[in-house]
């Protein structure tokens, strides 16, 4: 189906969809900050990534064979690519940042990648409309507002200037992943993607000496893990990528200022995170920018939009 078509769909299966995307994307943040506890901040990641694309990999061996891996050289490169700053940097950077900063205040600055996507098509001197710029501007303008005095957080600019550079990488990613070449399976895409930015991270984190001892991993810990492998890596993307072949694009691309709400109030609600003045309205103003430049884009070009931090993307995502 189209991105423009009316969707033939239940609506009810679409909104159970949607719902999905919405909630299990934005745990994923708390996911994050409760399975960083008592694990390495990279070493988690790369457990995470490498476990899900080994069940993926094996879920598309079972039903499609080894013809779901037909791919070029330069199509497998691409997709490791795209993994490699979409994971490695990107996510890998989202859990050293949340050592430092809450989950909400981390997936509300990782809501500027839409504005970053409009940055980086202005300098491929591909002009987008007026109102995107004037949503970039409003957006970045909240990401200022929350960057300048560490949204009220104590330790804050440690973990603002890592989750600015994770939403850079992740950008970078996005826009690349519809510019070069990819595995024409999106699953097989993402099984390499995950595969990739999973290994990323496990050279990292012994390049810079992370180590586990497995007595001292909490029990919460390894739930968080299990949850972010199959809920938010299978489940999540899975949703997503069903509802990018059912449903209208510019319904699809509301997860972008969806997410940031869910992860704040999960936040506040399972571990108590603070959220101050400054945090809530300085949210504001980046969602007001991202739901700007997202309607704005999707009546002028009607393309997929790029997944949120901590998921892998489908090559069809700008």
């Amino acid at each position: 189906m189209s991105a423009n078509a009316p969707d033939s769909r239940s609506p009810l299966l679409i909104w159970g969809a949607l719902a999905i995307v919405y909630v299990v994307w934005g745990s994923t943040y708390l996911g994050i900050r409760i399975a960083i506890e008592t694990m390495p901040p990279l070493l988690h990641g790369a457990s995470r990534f490498v476990t899900a694309s080994l069940l993926l990999a094996a879920f598309l061996l079972i039903k499609k064979g080894r013809a779901a891996f037909r791919m070029t050289p330069r199509q497998f490169g691409g997709a490791a690519l795209v993994g490699l700053l979409l994971l490695t940097g990107g996510n890998g950077m989202v859990a050293v940042a949340e050592q430092h900063i809450s989950s909400g205040l981390a997936a509300l600055l990782v809501a500027s990648v839409p504005l970053w996507l409009v940055v980086f098509r202005i300098m491929a001197r591909d002009r987008p409309a007026l109102l995107t710029i004037g949503g970039v501007l409003v957006g970045f303008g909240g990401v200022a507002a929350l960057s300048l005095n560490g949204g009220g957080e104590s330790a804050g600019t440690t973990g603002i200037v890592v989750i600015l550079l994770a939403s850079l990488s992740w950008s970078i990613g996005s826009f690349l992943s519809a510019r070069i070449p990819m595995p024409p399976n999106v699953w097989t895409a993402s099984a390499v993607e995950m595969l990739a930015g999973g290994a990323g991270l496990a050279i990292v984190s012994t390049s810079i000496g992370e180590h586990v001892d497995l007595a001292a991993i909490s029990g919460r810990s390894w739930a968080a893990l299990t949850y972010l492998v199959l809920v938010g890596s299978l489940v999540g993307f899975t949703a997503y990528t069903w509802l990018l072949g059912n449903a209208p694009i510019s319904l699809v691309s509301t997860y972008a200022y969806v997410n940031p709400v869910v992860a704040v109030i999960l936040g506040v609600l399972v571990v108590n995170e603070h959220v101050t003045v400054q945090i809530v309205l300085g949210g504001v103003v980046i969602l007001i920018g991202v739901a700007l430049v997202v309607s704005t884009e999707r009546r002028a070009k009607r393309t997929p939009a790029p997944a949120p931090a901590g998921e892998a993307t489908a090559p069809q995502k700008a």
